[in-house]
């Protein structure tokens, strides 16, 4: 674990020095010290899955923020395939009830893309089974202002790029009294961001980075894990994350108990059960570990009662306890490897405040708890403080608060 999050750390600054890294590193051009609290009304939108959320956000005078106007529909492009004008046009329609409502809309939109200095955003490339590939290259606020304008505003407002890792991260710098922020994001996929501090040798000026984790390359894979990459939509991409994240763990649980049947780990019913079974969910994985009581020999094999025996759940426990147990490994890594890249915190200093959200950190067994004691063991004795903030960071209101700085 020390040897990963130290390979981690490593890739994170080489990647800041414009030298070839798994890790993108990218500048945000965002101090979250910046960020001042008075009364204002953003329009946020999240795009980012299979859902498109947007809303109105309106901070008081006692800094507290009111959501209004809530709306969820499906995310463009994830239907069929859309052009850029039709891609930016549905987006468009989707807001069109703030209208003239406001000065700013913060758009959390978490694809790859680079940062520029005015707060755009240009679109290095579509996951999670979004068709619109003529959007790939363009600047994504100077799109939506032009789809804006050919729905009759008459008052365009200036549009604010961020991803979820940033929103996270400024949800938690409303804790004035910690000296850094890191925003991690552990659900259907991974990735972290931290406040990296003014370093004149690099030319970098005190902002949130975003690292891009999922695509560190630096960790062995199992057999396992290279089966289910065989098997992905996009083959040799985001290795990290496809250790780690909950699109993936399903899959690589699915093709361990595959080869624990094949190589005669099961009683010869289950096995040839398993044979027939389709894909687990990482939900059916982390509902068996959270209802079996181990000490007392006693399980909850939900997902095929009728073949499997006791032995049969004793092993299927420890393989997946294990696979949840390496996710816990692997972000304790890269939060310890942001907590060091963070150089404050330390003992004379206030601490490093941690924003978290994600239903695979939330949700899975024994994740949060474990994650918690595995980052302790790697700073132990590095003289670091940190502080992790309870619940999920609301990617909303963080959203909205780009709007602020």
């Amino acid at each position: 674990m020390e040897a990963i999050s130290t390979a981690i750390l490593s890739d994170m600054r080489t990647g800041l020095a414009r030298k070839k890294s798994y890790q993108d590193m990218i500048l945000t051009y965002f101090d979250p010290s910046s960020v001042s609290l008075r009364e204002k009304s953003v329009v946020v939108i999240d795009a980012g899955g299979t859902n498109f959320r947007s809303s109105l956000v309106t901070f008081q005078q006692d800094g507290k923020a009111k959501i209004s106007g809530f709306e969820k529909t499906k995310m463009p492009g994830t239907s069929g395939e859309l052009s850029k004008k039709e891609f930016f046009g549905q987006i468009a329609s989707n807001i069109n009830r703030f209208k003239d409502k406001c000065d700013e809309i913060c758009f959390c939109f978490s694809y790859a893309m680079e940062i520029t200095k005015d707060h755009d955003g240009i679109l290095n490339s579509f996951s999670k089974e979004v068709k619109a590939p003529e959007v790939v290259g363009s600047h994504i606020g100077a799109e939506l202002k032009n789809a804006l304008a050919e729905h009759g505003w008459t008052h365009i407002p200036a549009v604010i790029l961020l991803n979820d890792t940033v929103a996270a991260l400024l949800a938690g710098s409303w804790n004035k009294s910690c000296s850094s922020y890191i925003g991690f994001i552990l659900g259907t996929g991974m990735n972290c961001a931290y406040v990296q501090p003014k370093d004149e040798t690099l030319g970098i000026e005190r902002q949130i980075v975003v690292c891009e984790s999922a695509k560190f390359g630096g960790v062995a894979q199992s057999d396992f894990d290279r089966e289910m990459d065989k098997k992905s939509v996009n083959p040799g991409t985001s290795p990290l994350e496809k250790l780690c994240s909950g699109a993936y763990l399903g899959p690589i649980a699915t093709e361990i108990l595959r080869t624990a049947s094949r190589e005669g780990l099961f009683s010869s019913t289950f096995a040839a059960a398993l044979e027939k079974r389709n894909q687990l969910s990482l939900i059916e994985v982390s509902s068996f570990l959270e209802q079996s009581d181990r000490e007392h020999g006693k399980y909850t094999n939900h997902f095929d009662p009728e073949h499997a025996q006791t032995s049969d759940c004793e092993i299927v426990f420890e393989l997946f306890d294990a696979l949840v147990d390496r996710t816990a490994h692997l972000a304790a890594s890269i939060l310890a490897a942001a907590v060091i890249q963070c150089n404050e915190g330390t003992a004379l200093e206030k601490p490093v405040c941690i924003a978290l959200n994600g239903t695979t950190f939330f949700k899975t067994y024994k994740v949060p708890e474990r994650t918690k004691a595995y980052l302790s063991r790697l700073l132990k004795g590095k003289s670091l403080r940190y502080e992790i903030l309870p619940g999920e960071a609301d990617i909303t209101v963080g959203t909205a608060m780009a709007a602020l700085a």
